[in-house]
């Protein structure tokens, strides 16, 4: 091994004085400050990025074959002799190829490269070579083979052979900087300094996990000599593999388990729970909860009783009563004296739960008031003074300018567009009020041991009595009449119908129907039928007036965009046309689908599709047709969409994953999370493992505070 100085000689920066893990990149060896800002694009600023900075995939180059045995198309290593090397100038493009003719005892073999004729000077004639690249067919080369811009290495040392003849991996590049070069950066890096990484897990988790060291698996996730079976590498499963899995899942979870620790030693408010707002207005409802609906309240209400601070997700399928639940919780905080609020993601949402609210609890006397940025007079003042009780709103309710007189109850709708730090914002408007999370539809059972890991999970895992399966068709526009008939067919038995499109009105970017030139189209095509349009720019009394006109049934159709996603119960209401269904995410397809099969009557959603359309689109559609299910929408879903586009919203403020994937890697992801909660249990601060504490900090980016025991 080279020593340390070598790592750090470059041609302008000279030596860096010590080496460690946040060392910057620019000292490694061969990278310099011009490189640096080329690995800046791909996130490696420190040595110990480029640790972490894994191949997305793996070539075996084990195979040395013979020039004869080359197959036209695959991917093929050859060992070979030199015979010849010329530079060629184009005459029209002046552009120069580097030609280079070689043979082995089977045959000849053409290789060039474009624009890179300095390569001339590293191969002379009798020289053993490795080349490495896609095979083509050329009646004009040497025994009609060549390969274009292969990977070569010179046959000498096997130690130091990096991009042929072993196992090689390919990490994603950037312009300016090939997987080649950064190939070599990695195999110089480890090599030099892999020293510098250090075992930071307790020895017995390490052992009773059948772990493979740190340093080890660093080293062969990135050149693999132990483990050489290509198709688990690339899968992600193998020793090594498993091994940095395990440690992504086990910082990730490690952090949750000090913030619920944290969370549940804060002190909070032990509310009273009376029953007397409670009995009032459940005995007001035309229905009876639940027995999931009396569990899951239950649960809340010993939560409320507890002098801790509640933080707890209450998730279930569409139309399962979450806000009924909410509500309930809400008047245990105001019968206590305290106000309570609901913070929704869109201004829409937020108007929604608003008129459904002060619906239910006008009858109790209680003051509703809804904050949001649209509104001009903003009830500042009533949220201040206490005299709103209830307040429902935006991001709105975050701001500086809004303090509430006594906070008791949040309620966040839709935590995964809200993060960790919109949470702390609401925590900070009282003296630690409840916090309660509620989802629109199901939390996959890996996302709620991840995103939702510091959280008390409830499930509302059961529909009210009546609700009826609704049965779901996909329809192409050549189908378009059949639609239409099966449309009237309701309309005459005296149902009602949902037309939703994507847009509001046309665009000229996306050719996509949208829900103005429908409602055109409809009026002209049902004269006799009253048909009624709602969407995002009508004003929120506009809207809410059309919408009143459908419960009512003075309307026999609602043309409408995803504004009708949430709070809109009309049991006559038994068919929904979706317009472009292709075009909506599976999560919204279903919570749309929720607003029928709410009555008596069979109900239908009809998904009229535009091809050509993605394979992802496809399987969204097929899972629709598939299933009513909401956990298992919620698994499917995940599967489509993966792991990272649930991650990769920065807002949810938990490290990224970029090796672990939580569909993969369940078991991994299950063992790792029971670790790291008994070792909270056992040694909060972790003071006996100040590697592993100083490494959990880095992970978290400084955003964690260590449970003081």
């Amino acid at each position: 091994m080279k020593n340390n100085n070598d790592l750090t000689r470059t041609k302008t920066s000279g030596y860096s004085p010590q080496i460690s893990r946040d060392t910057h990149v620019q000292y490694v060896k061969g990278v310099g400050p011009a490189r640096a800002n080329l690995l800046k694009r791909l996130g490696i600023e420190t040595l110990d990025d480029i640790f972490f900075y894994f191949p997305w995939r793996y070539e075996d180059r084990k195979d040395l074959k013979k020039i004869s045995s080359l197959n036209l198309g695959n991917h093929e290593t050859t060992l070979c002799e030199v015979v010849s090397s010329d530079v060629i100038t184009t005459p029209r493009k002046r552009m120069k190829i580097f030609e280079l003719t070689v043979k082995d005892e089977t045959g000849f073999l053409k290789a060039k490269w474009f624009n890179q004729p300095y390569l001339k000077k590293y191969f002379q004639k009798g020289q053993k070579v490795i080349l490495s690249g896609v095979v083509k067919g050329n009646p004009y080369a040497a025994a009609g083979l060549e390969m274009e811009s292969p990977d070569y290495e010179l046959f000498g040392n096997e130690d130091e052979l990096i991009h042929t003849s072993r196992i090689v991996p390919v990490y994603k590049a950037t312009e300016g900087l090939s997987p080649k070069q950064i190939r070599t950066i990695m195999f110089n890096t480890i090599k030099a300094s892999s020293h510098i990484v250090k075992d930071y897990l307790p020895e017995d988790i390490i052992r009773s996990n059948n772990l493979m060291s740190l340093p080890l698996a660093v080293k062969e996730a990135h050149f693999p000599e132990e483990f050489t079976d290509v198709n688990v590498l690339n899968r992600g499963t193998s020793p090594a593999h498993r091994r940095l899995v395990f440690d992504e899942f086990f910082l990730l979870e490690l952090g949750l388990a000090v913030l619920k620790k944290r969370e549940t030693l804060e002190k909070g408010i032990s509310f009273n729970v009376k029953d007397g707002l409670v009995d009032k207005f459940l005995k007001g409802l035309p229905f009876e909860l639940t027995n999931a609906q009396k569990r899951v309240l239950g649960e809340i209400r010993s939560d409320m009783q507890r002098p801790f601070q509640m933080n707890r997700l209450v998730h279930g399928d569409v139309g399962c009563g979450k806000t009924v639940v909410a509500l309930v919780s809400m008047l245990i905080a105001v019968e206590n004296g305290y106000q309570a609020c609901l913070m929704a993601p869109t201004e829409l949402l937020a108007e929604q739960h608003f008129i459904n609210i002060h619906r239910m609890v006008e009858a109790l006397g209680l003051r509703v008031a809804l904050l949001t940025s649209g509104i001009k007079d903003k009830p500042v003042d009533d949220i201040s003074g206490g005299s709103a009780q209830i307040v429902i709103g935006t991001h709105a309710l975050i701001q500086e300018t809004v303090q509430f007189k006594k906070l008791g109850l949040a309620i966040i709708d839709e935590q995964h567009r809200f993060g960790v730090v919109q949470r702390a914002a609401l925590r900070r408007k009282g003296f630690n009020p409840d916090i309660m999370i509620m989802t629109a539809t199901p939390i996959p059972r890996t996302l709620a041991m991840t995103l939702y890991g510091d959280l008390d999970i409830a499930v509302i895992d059961e529909l009210p009595a009546g609700r009826k399966p609704v049965i779901t068709k996909v329809f192409f526009p050549s189908q378009k009449e059949r639609i239409y008939s099966l449309i009237r067919k309701e309309l005459s038995m005296g149902r009602q119908v949902y037309i939703v499109y994507p847009l509001i009105e046309e665009s000229e970017k996306l050719d996509l129907k949208s829900a103005i030139e429908g409602a055109e189209a409809l009026r002209k095509y049902f004269p006799d039928i009253k048909i009624g349009l709602v969407h995002g720019k009508m004003h929120h009394d506009e809207r809410e007036s059309v919408m009143s006109m459908f419960k009512s049934g003075d309307i026999n159709m609602l043309v409408a965009t995803t504004v009708i996603e949430v709070g809109i119960d009309v049991p006559n209401a038994s068919l929904m046309l979706i317009v472009h269904s292709e075009r909506f995410g599976l999560a919204q397809l279903h919570q749309l689908r929720g607003r029928i099969g709410r009555g008596v009557y069979d109900s239908h959603c009809l998904l009229l599709a535009y091809p050509p359309f993605s394979e992802d689109a496809r399987r969204r559609l097929k899972a629709m047709e598939s299933t009513g299910d909401g956990f298992r929408i919620a698994e499917e879903d995940l599967a489509i969409r993966g792991p990272g586009d649930f991650f990769g919203t920065r807002q949810s403020g938990i490290p990224d994953l970029k090796i672990a994937n939580i569909i993969r890697d369940i078991g991994v992801l299950e063992a790792a999370r029971k670790e790291a909660f008994d070792l909270m249990e056992t040694n909060p601060d972790l003071d006996r493992y100040p590697l592993l504490k100083e490494t959990l900090q880095r992970k978290w980016m400084g955003r964690l505070e260590l449970v003081k025991s």
